[in-house]
């Protein structure tokens, strides 16, 4: 069994000079949001799930991204509402959002 059941990386990829990126797209805010949530719903920890950043995924044109692993599934979201979807359908209930795949 791995360390956590689900591994929750979000891009947070700044680029320079205005360059498209998931960051520029809130996707730091999104991170702390969803990190936030799943120590609130108490889903944090070994056994359960980890939250972090990441660097460039190299998915630019569909930002901003996340992948969860080891489901191996991507997700485009626009804001909280989506964020908080994929904790309750995918974390949660092991359901992945097909409206938000990638």
């Amino acid at each position: 069994m791995s360390y956590f059941k689900h591994h929750v990386f979000f891009c947070t990829n700044q680029r320079p000079n205005g360059e498209s990126c998931c960051n520029n797209l809130g996707a730091s805010d999104m991170h702390t949001y969803a990190k936030k949530r799943v120590k609130e719903l108490g889903l944090a920890g070994e056994g359960k799930v980890r939250t972090n950043k990441a660097g460039c995924l190299d998915r630019c044109a569909l930002g901003p991204v996340m992948v969860v692993y080891p489901d191996n599934v991507w997700y485009q979201y626009v804001d909280k509402e989506d964020v908080e979807e994929i904790i309750q359908e995918h974390l949660i209930k092991g359901k992945v959002v097909e409206r938000l795949k990638v």
